[in-house]
């Protein structure tokens, strides 16, 4: 008897399974992936870090004797409808003691022109300090959160034993929360109007969006499971409830640590929060009434037995 022996080519012998390859090809998905989403992260984080809290000269005089106001804009309050600046006057020209000091010659007297009013007043040969005044906040209904909107104005201008000073304004958006799109008009007499633009910051939209995605997908995953709970007639699956209880309760504490603090009846809530609860609460009950249903008729079946 003559026996054939056939080679097995080398790339044949040498190719490793189809299951190992497919496993292969899902792995470097997988990381490709999560290094895109990390990547995408990181350069949302530098574009935000790079146009948040930059400081811009929003309105700076050609006269050579001026008084710049270095304004610190630090907390925005939707519940008080309030925004804080924090103010340090620095001199320019005559009215500085020496060249590029910070200590007044003269005494000057710095009106703000808002809701409150408020004066700050530089004495001569000290340096001022920051001083914090408040300005009211319009156009905006903290309800509206995450898309509230507001809007801050204020007039500043400055005198010296009764003469105008030409004012320049500084301005700083410290506020992790919100973003500041401000604008500057000066006038013929040297004062300067602040009008300030308000909207919660990028980060806060971010986590926001995730948060209304996050409530609608877990209410849908508990709706999901007790569907399926019931068709199959199950009984009390204490698992499956306990799940459905800690959902319930879950959502509570992710509402309330939302960035600002939003005020319940909020867009937010009618957009997810409310509907998520009611969802849940009603698959939990519809759930646990079908399971006790359900053991009451198989502990009549045992007892009929």
């Amino acid at each position: 008897m003559q026996v054939t022996i056939e080679d097995t080519p080398a790339a044949e012998t040498a190719a490793p399974p189809a299951p190992r390859r497919r496993r292969h090809w899902r792995f470097t998905a997988l990381l490709a992936v999560v290094v895109t989403l990390c990547g995408a992260g990181i350069g949302l984080y530098l574009n935000e870090r790079n146009t948040r809290e930059q400081t811009r000269e929003l309105s700076i005089p050609s006269a050579p004797d001026w008084i710049e106001l270095d304004v610190n804009a630090q907390d925005v309050d939707p519940t008080g409808q309030q925004l804080t600046l924090y103010i340090t006057p620095v001199p320019h020209g005559r009215f500085a003691a020496a060249p590029d000091s910070t200590a007044f010659a003269r005494p000057v007297e710095i009106t703000l022109a808002g809701l409150p009013k408020a004066t700050i007043r530089a004495a001569e040969g000290e340096s001022a300090a920051a001083q914090a005044v408040q300005i009211g906040m319009s156009e905006g209904t903290k309800t509206d959160y995450p898309f509230d909107r507001y809007r801050a104005e204020a007039g500043f201008r400055a005198s010296s034993g009764g003469e105008a000073v030409p004012v320049g304004l500084v301005l700083t958006d410290t506020d992790p929360f919100f973003v500041l799109r401000p604008q500057a008009r000066a006038a013929a007499t040297g004062s300067v109007v602040l009008d300030a633009r308000i909207i919660r910051s990028r980060s806060t939209f971010i986590l926001s969006w995730f948060m209304i995605a996050a409530m609608w997908a877990i209410a849908l995953a508990v709706l999901g499971a007790a569907e399926v709970l019931f068709r199959k007639r199950e009984g009390l699956v204490w698992p499956s409830l306990g799940w459905m209880a800690a959902s319930l309760f879950a959502l509570i504490g992710m509402r309330n640590a939302a960035p600002g603090t939003p005020p319940i009846g909020s867009l937010i809530d009618y957009l997810a929060f409310f509907w998520a609860e009611g969802i849940i609460a009603a698959s939990l009950a519809c759930t646990a009434w079908s399971g006790i249903r359900t053991e009451h008729r198989l502990r009549r079946e045992r007892e009929a037995s």
